[in-house]
């Protein structure tokens, strides 16, 4: 009989630098159970409703993530929206899907080229990243800053972009697709990527939809669940279709994030050729009242944030249950049965932010 060993993975590993420690139960070298000891921040950030005001807070809300810093300020955004019944203008909801869509492009670029670094394909990090720095130069023109967007407010966005320079990054845009594509193309053909990827930590349709999976981790399993398919922002205008995989391993997870940065790239040209013209924001009388959840789909996946006010400058509760959160029980069922070795690659593959989740 095999002696099993309990060996510590993080919060301190080379592949793994965000606090998530997991004590990993072995025999020889196959893991049978993986126990999580999440914890380690606390930022107290939804107790900061009580001391920032409901436009103020928006900057808090970025914060919670640098990576989808914007899609969580578009995300409080709209929820403030909808309790106080506001009609935010058409350019601005373009806007946000834009910076949105830009927002999954770096993601995902900088999701592959940690996994690159994984997996111990150096040279194939370093492109991912220097492709992801020229979508951030682009990002910074647009907004300022190249991680924190800082675009959203409550009744629109903060600033604007001429048609003209949107047209402009529309066909930059078709050059760095074909930049992406032959980077893209080794992550999906060369057999040493293959070797670590296909095959490893299978999680079914069914143990996905039971788990609560979201985002590339459930799509990956061929469930075709996307929240943008609700219709925020401007995606009624510009529909889009869920990308999914049937394989449900970690190479299936990177197969939908590849063909997501082309997706995104495909629903910015069409956002800037249906962009209206008009005012960006709206002017804002009064305080909520009311309680919404805003629902939107990040790069991770589905997030959800709970807001309910009370008629004050303050709001009275704000929750957010964030993608990493809820991929956390699908991960914990994938890895018994997985190498040792595989661990660090399987862990990746939800693009995990503790920082995300605890809040």
């Amino acid at each position: 009989m095999s002696k099993r060993t309990i060996i510590p993975f993080g919060p301190q590993h080379p592949v793994l630098p965000e606090p998530l420690h997991l004590d990993l139960v072995v025999e020889d070298e196959i893991v049978v159970e993986a126990v999580p000891s999440i914890g380690f921040i606390h930022r107290g950030l939804e107790k900061l409703v009580e001391k920032k005001d409901f436009n103020e807070f928006v900057y808090v809300a970025e914060r919670i993530c640098g990576i989808c810093s914007c899609i969580h300020g578009m995300t409080y955004c709209q929820g403030v929206e909808e309790i106080m019944n506001l009609q935010v203008p058409g350019r601005a909801k373009y806007l946000r899907t834009i910076w949105g869509e830009f927002s999954r492009i770096h993601s995902h670029l900088l999701w592959l080229g940690l996994a690159a670094d994984a997996f111990g394909f150096e040279s194939l990090f370093m492109h991912s990243w220097r492709i992801r720095e020229k979508i951030l130069d682009i990002i910074e023109e647009t907004t300022g800053g190249r991680v924190i967007f800082g675009t959203s407010k409550v009744g629109g966005v903060r600033r604007d972009v001429t048609n003209e320079r949107l047209k402009e990054i529309s066909v930059l845009l078709k050059t760095y697709a074909g930049e992406i594509k032959e980077v893209t193309d080794i992550f999906l053909n060369d057999n040493s990527v293959k070797h670590r990827l296909c095959g490893v930590g299978v999680l079914s349709k069914d143990d996905a939809l039971m788990l609560g999976a979201v985002g590339p981790m459930l799509r990956a399993s061929g469930v075709a669940q996307d929240m943008r398919k609700l219709g925020y922002a401007a995606y009624n205008d510009i529909p889009v279709e869920p990308i999914i995989d049937q394989s449900g391993d970690c190479y299936g997870r990177c197969v939908v994030r590849i063909k997501e940065v082309f997706q995104a790239i495909d629903i910015i040209q069409r956002a800037v050729d249906k962009i209206p013209d008009g005012p960006i924001d709206m002017k804002v009388t009064g305080f909520p009242n009311g309680e919404f959840f805003a629902r939107t789909e990040q790069p991770r996946g589905e997030v959800i944030y709970y807001i309910r006010g009370n008629g004050t400058k303050h709001l009275q509760r704000m929750r957010v249950r964030t993608p990493t959160f809820a991929n956390l029980p699908a991960i914990l069922k994938v890895i018994p049965g997985c190498s040792v070795a595989d661990i660090p690659i399987l862990l990746l593959t939800i693009d995990p932010c503790i920082s995300c989740t605890e809040r």
